[in-house]
């Protein structure tokens, strides 16, 4: 996971479109040249990447989750395994996507407006970016998952949600609004945070992308072009079947257990099981 710091936060929301484009370029470039580095893996990796606005008080916190393959072709069109601990440390992956950021950040054409209109001033922005440089920014590796079953959870999770579930509303009451949230900087603990309903649309509203921005972004041997023909290369190459079929029922458990939805009860009633309908009309 890839995070800004704090003070980059003002320009990325007045900048959005700008900003969120060149977040998932860092990032993407920051992976696949490093990946492509033979000192860690010396081949180009499949990366699925999304990104988040939110943290879990609401609160404006843009990030990038990717999920990487744990291999990757070669410039011979061979397949390389990844090692054990393959991946590029953290403070690698940190101080390349800090670099790269913010060469690009330079570049761009900013709105600078209310609080942040000083910078507007070349001397204040050059300053501004110089003390980011002298920043730490935050990178964050999780171990490889266990089997393909937990890719497509972490993925049902992460790709399509919104700032809030609504299990995490708990109550509406005269003008306020309850929810839970878990705060990491205390042992990951269960908190209610209780704000006006205003100030709960308020922050909520900071999550709305722009128009049209893709949220979901493919890299490497995952990016769209020619896709088809480099999927099949590496199923060939690491003896992956070429087809999974996945049941019904089998599809249906996982659904349950991403979403917390039983989708076999019918929607009308809530309480008769839906059943798949034959392909086969009747006949007379």
């Amino acid at each position: 996971m890839f995070t800004m710091p704090e003070e980059l936060k003002p320009i990325a929301y007045q900048n959005q479109d700008v900003v969120y484009g060149l977040f998932f370029k860092a990032v993407s470039e920051t992976l696949l040249e490093l990946c492509e580095d033979s000192k860690y893996l010396g081949a180009k990796p499949g990366i699925t990447a999304v990104m988040h606005t939110w943290g879990q008080n609401l609160m404006y916190h843009p990030h990038i989750h990717c999920v990487v393959t744990g291999g990757g072709l070669t410039v011979d069109r061979k397949w390389r395994t990844s090692r054990k601990n393959f991946f590029i440390p953290v403070k690698v992956l940190s101080r390349k996507f800090r670099g790269k950021f913010l060469s690009y950040l330079r570049q761009a054409k900013l709105f600078f407006g209310e609080s942040i209109v000083k910078l507007s001033e070349p001397q204040q922005f050059a300053s501004f970016i110089s003390e980011l440089y002298r920043k730490e920014w935050v990178v964050y590796c999780k171990p490889p998952f266990k089997n393909v079953s937990k890719v497509i959870e972490y993925l049902g999770r992460y790709t399509h949600r919104v700032a809030i579930s609504n299990h995490r509303i708990l109550s509406l009451e005269n003008g306020q609004v309850s929810f839970s949230w878990r705060d990491y900087s205390d042992n990951n603990k269960v908190k209610t945070m209780t704000v006006t309903a205003v100030e709960f649309i308020r922050r909520f509203m900071l999550h709305v992308l722009p128009s049209g921005f893709h949220k979901i972004r493919h890299f490497g041997i995952v990016a769209s072009r020619n896709k088809s023909e480099r999927i099949l290369l590496c199923k060939k190459l690491t003896q992956t079947e070429s087809s999974e079929t996945i049941s019904i029922s089998t599809a249906i458990d996982l659904l349950h257990k991403i979403f917390g939805v039983d989708f076999d009860i019918c929607p009308s009633c809530g309480v008769g099981r839906l059943a798949r309908a034959s392909p086969y009309k009747a006949t007379a």
